[in-house]
């Protein structure tokens, strides 16, 4: 599979094998590859801590018994999307989460069955290893930026071994239970976690591939 046809088919998994797992050398090859990614300065900033087995389980199982509770979580250390998103982005993010729910038969006001779907996140929906990705609190704009193109570049390469990604920024939200399991240094914030397995072909989760705006929408050309 080459790169096109890599970024053509890669999509936000929301239903893993579970009984499928991926070793440790697996996710070794992913983040090498991802670690060909450009940054500024050559940087570098992104920080890894994967998470598979009775680790993983156990932040689940952690998160799980807080959930009634704290039903937003503990509260995420950046501000995931702006306030009062304006068009087009505000109609983007809704149309994304009314396709998703319709892939599934949820309607807008089944709130129960939203809020199930939701809670799957927890679960990683299903997937074997969470890989949560920290920045150093030093960091700016910039090297956030460079981050995305690691997470990019890291899903773009799992799809191309046949499996699949779903980044979470869920996770940023459960920063201080996320903590208790990978024990990153006290100048690291958590950004995302990043689901890894082998996706479900059978889950109707799974066909949801997300509209893209045409390039008018987004692009200007002079001097072509």
């Amino acid at each position: 599979m080459n790169v096109e046809d890599a970024a053509r088919a890669r999509y936000s998994c929301r239903a893993f094998l579970a009984d499928k797992p991926v070793d440790r050398k697996t996710v070794e090859d992913l983040l090498a590859i991802a670690a060909t990614a450009p940054s500024g300065g050559n940087l570098q900033p992104w920080n890894i801590i994967a998470l598979s087995g009775e680790p993983l389980a156990a932040l689940i199982d952690d998160v799980k018994g807080q959930v009634s509770d704290l039903p937003r979580g503990e509260g995420s250390e950046y501000r995931i999307y702006p306030q009062n998103l304006k068009e087009p982005y505000f109609a983007r993010r809704h149309k994304c989460g009314e396709d998703l729910y319709a892939t599934i038969g949820v309607g807008r006001e089944d709130k129960p069955g939203r809020m199930k779907q939701f809670g799957r996140n927890i679960e990683l929906f299903s997937a074997p290893v969470g890989l949560f990705v920290y920045l150093d609190r030093q960091m700016q704009p910039g090297q956030w930026s460079d981050a995305g193109m690691f997470i990019q570049t890291l899903m773009l390469a799992a799809t191309a071994r046949g499996l699949a990604t779903c980044g979470q920024e869920f996770w940023a939200m459960w920063h201080k239970s996320v903590a208790r399991y990978t024990d990153p240094p006290d100048d690291w914030m958590l950004f995302c976690g990043i689901a890894l397995g082998v996706p479900d072909p059978a889950a109707p989760i799974n066909s949801l591939k997300t509209d893209r705006a045409p390039i008018a929408e987004f692009a200007r050309f002079t001097g072509f």
